[in-house]
């Protein structure tokens, strides 16, 4: 069988759209199942996830060193595009809940995977590279003995002591969270729970998008893309229809006021219809008193018959207001609309808020898009509470700075070092001629080189490399992640998975 290096070598020379649908394939249930799991359960969005990982596979593949594990790559690749796409309140959050949630469970009561699942694919990147590889080959892409050790390039008694010896680490990784298990216990589920079938039809629907994507022919697909590279966030309009929040919640404000409208319609209609019963009720009163005494004229009549038939006219008017009032079915565009209106509101109160605490503000700021504005404001976020504003701030914050280092620091870095020997810079300001737009210095002096053994020791235990580039200090340290950029990998630390000092350095 060719393996996933030549089906991806064809696929780069040659486009070919069979040996890209093969790759997916292999590699779909590996993909979603991670998938799956960061994003929480949310089945939908695992299938965005998994389309926009396979998309970043054809664009890239041309780049791919030759001798990369195909496997390896996709299972970190997922796990980090999925990451962004759970919203940074919900992430933070959840997680302070859950770690304590699995401290508290003494009685362990809870079924193993449920307990292992929300932090695995966590933990497996906190490994280094071979266990990782290891374990993902074993357990995700459930591969024995043999073919682990054929694709590490050990033998097959090394993959076992390999795969073996990564299992105790993700133990301990695992335990520090409030998940602890016997080696038995992990490895079983494991085993039997980690992988989860993608959906019927999701492979192929997966590999004509991806290659469309790749020659530059996709439509739907490009606001797919779009997610992708500002983290899978929601738009304003287009984002959020296709993340599928375009919720009853989202329209009420526009549902509220066509209500309105039809209420005061409605109240005119009835009060003409009252009146129009009263003279009704009194003509025909008056027309039969006069039976008696003498016929009706013919106004009589004609004003008899014109005020019934107004009154059975009012009458179906007024039902079919009350069936419109019930039922108010809103179009596609008012839907859009009502969303706009209501995401460009609460931007205009984040922004507001931001311009009353000019302390609250950061120069990064700046390298905010329309899109994160409108992902910073989800309905979940709260803007009329000090606590959840100050929050909203902190996320606002966070954002630009991941977009700064993602965008701009980060790719700066790497060139610095390829032309520098794999040198790591003493200082930000080495960078300047490396980045790809100019840097404002209000923004690097925000930024140091930082060596680890400077971080406290909790935090130095995570880490693997010897120098990193992070913020000065916090605006609000009680909310406020550190982001640290290393050569190999970039990572983040908030309240609940970091020591409580992870902010201070030591002499």
């Amino acid at each position: 069988m060719t393996d996933d290096g030549q089906l991806l070598q064809q696929y780069a020379r040659e486009r070919s759209e069979s040996a890209f649908g093969e790759l997916v394939t292999r590699h779909i249930d590996l993909v979603y199942s991670t998938a799956l799991r960061v994003t929480g359960g949310d089945r939908h969005l695992a299938e965005d996830v998994t389309q926009v990982v396979f998309m970043d596979l054809a664009r890239k593949a041309r780049g791919l060193p030759r001798d990369v594990l195909l496997a390896g790559w996709l299972h970190r690749h997922t796990s980090y595009t999925a990451a962004k796409a759970v919203r940074t309140e919900r992430r933070r959050k959840t997680r302070e809940q859950i770690a304590m949630e699995m401290r508290a469970l003494d009685d362990n009561t809870e079924p193993p995977w449920e307990r292992i699942a929300p932090h695995l694919d966590e933990g497996l990147n906190q490994l280094s590279a071979s266990d990782r590889d290891a374990l993902v080959m074993g357990f995700l892409k459930r591969q024995d003995f043999r073919a682990v050790g054929a694709a590490l390039g050990i033998s097959e008694d090394a993959a076992q002591k390999r795969v073996s010896r990564a299992l105790d680490k993700l133990r301990g990784v695992l335990s520090r969270r409030g998940v602890a298990l016997t080696a038995t216990a992990l490895t079983s589920a494991m085993a039997a729970e980690a992988v989860t079938a993608a959906p019927a039809g999701l492979a192929v629907s997966v590999t004509a998008a991806s290659v469309a994507a790749a020659a530059g022919t996709g439509t739907t697909l490009t606001l797919l893309k779009s997610m992708a590279a500002t983290k899978l966030k929601t738009g304003v309009i287009s984002a959020i229809v296709v993340a599928s929040v375009a919720t009853p919640l989202l329209v009420q404000h526009q549902a509220q006021a066509r209500l309105r409208e039809q209420d005061q319609a409605l109240r005119q209609r009835t009060d003409q219809l009252a009146k129009f019963q009263a003279e009704n009720e009194q003509l025909s009163k008056l027309l039969a008193a006069a039976k008696n005494s003498r016929p009706p004229s013919n106004d009589q009549l004609s004003e008899l018959m014109r005020l019934r038939g107004e009154v059975g006219r009012l009458r179906r008017d007024v039902q079919e207001l009350a069936q419109a009032k019930t039922n108010a079915p809103m179009s596609r565009n008012q839907m859009l609309a009502s969303m706009s209106e209501y995401y460009s509101g609460r931007v205009s109160q984040l922004k507001q808020l931001l311009e009353t605490n000019p302390s609250e503000k950061t120069p990064e700021l700046q390298f905010l898009t329309e899109r994160d504005w409108a992902w910073l404001v989800d309905k979940k976020t709260k803007l009329d509470a000090e606590d959840g504003y100050r929050f909203a701030m902190s996320n606002t914050r966070l954002v630009a700075q991941q977009n700064f280092v993602n965008d701009l620091l980060n790719p700066a870095l790497q060139q610095y070092a390829h032309d520098n020997n794999g040198r790591f810079p003493g200082d930000v300001s080495q960078l300047k001629p490396y980045f790809k737009s100019p840097i404002e210095d209000a923004v690097l002096q925000r930024w140091m080189v930082l060596p680890r053994s400077k971080l406290v020791k909790g935090l130095q235990a995570q880490l693997e490399e010897d120098w990193y580039i992070t913020q000065k200090a916090p605006v609000n340290k009680a909310l406020d992640q550190r982001i640290l950029v290393g050569l190999k990998r970039l990572r983040s630390f908030g309240y609940g998975y970091a020591p409580p000092d992870f902010w201070d350095t030591v002499p």
